[in-house]
């Protein structure tokens, strides 16, 4: 919040319109500045190692499944879907449990079901801190996906 300076008798009242349109212009610069801050989100890519025939080093055939976390959309939350284009690229309907490393705030979430073109995504209602998420796919053998980020 800006205060304004009280006047001073000493000053011309050119010098205090002077002074009153730059305090403005600071106040109006430093508001502006923190809601472009807070505009701007973040996408923190992560990965399912799959782990096919009971194989925890995966195979040529079947390559680790890209996922992503996206935060600073809206505040203290934080949204897991696909790292390819268009959001495209985690397992449908895969169990995200979260946990919040600053409160102790903890829960989960399914993905959807990618249904009628939308991709799998969950978004999590973490409020702000260090969280740390798992992503377990509901489907074949897999390591889950674990990723630990800063939701604002």
């Amino acid at each position: 919040m800006c205060v304004m300076p009280a006047a001073d008798s000493r000053n011309s009242p050119l010098k205090q319109v002077r002074r009153t349109l730059v305090f403005a212009s600071v106040c109006i610069g430093s508001a502006l500045a923190q809601c472009a801050v807070a505009a701007a989100s973040v996408t923190i890519p992560f990965q399912i190692d799959p782990a096919p025939f009971g194989n925890p080093n995966g195979s040529f055939d079947v390559p680790p499944i890209r996922c992503a976390a996206v935060v600073g959309e809206q505040p203290g939350a934080v949204t897991i879907t696909g790292g390819k284009e268009g959001r495209w690229g985690c397992p449908l309907s895969s169990t995200v449990n979260w946990l919040n490393l600053s409160t102790g705030a903890s829960g989960s979430a399914q993905l959807s079901d990618g249904l009628h073109g939308f991709p799998a995504q969950a978004t999590l209602e973490t409020g702000s801190g260090q969280v740390a998420v798992t992503v377990i796919p509901g489907h074949g053998l897999a390591t889950p996906g674990v990723a630990a980020f800063y939701v604002p």
